[in-house]
């Protein structure tokens, strides 16, 4: 495939890959409304979903803290802080994703320390939520949950 470059107007050539059974033809192409946007959006998640292990990981996480939180009766305010860090762990491994992807058509297969420290710090980013959001569910489950536990237990 070739295409052109606006700035210099000069050729070039970019390899074809077919990476994914979903027909992809138009993604070059701007979509031509919103329901095809809605579309591509969705691919790209469903994509992250089949491919990446850590995303499903985040789903089955972000998934249990929120029905332990509808369980627990937290106020509507505090849902609304778990969904919302779960829904942030979830973005940053999308872009994650897609930084690691755009690096590696990048540098093809080749190592460069810069797209090390690059998808480096996509993870890092990832992480860093990731904590934050199990600080969060820990701050507002906890509680509420040693409440229910501790007659049990003593």
């Amino acid at each position: 495939m070739t295409l052109y470059s606006e700035k210099s107007e000069t050729a070039v050539s970019v390899p074809e890959a077919n990476l994914s059974p979903v027909n992809r033809s138009l993604s070059w192409k701007v979509a031509t409304n919103l329901l095809v946007s809605f579309r591509y959006a969705w691919q790209g998640a469903a994509y992250a979903f089949r491919t990446q292990r850590n995303f499903r990981i985040h789903v089955v996480v972000g998934s249990f803290a929120v029905s332990l939180a509808i369980a627990l009766g937290l106020a509507p305010v505090e849902l609304a802080v778990i969904i919302l860090t779960c829904g942030i762990v979830l973005t940053m491994e999308l872009v994650n994703t897609a930084l690691e992807s755009v690096v590696d058509l990048t540098v093809e297969q080749t190592y460069h320390e810069l797209a090390k420290i690059a998808k480096d710090c996509a993870a890092a980013a990832v992480l860093i939520s990731a904590l934050i959001s199990v600080s969060v569910a820990a701050c507002l489950l906890l509680p509420p949950l040693w409440r229910l536990l501790q007659p049990q237990f003593f």
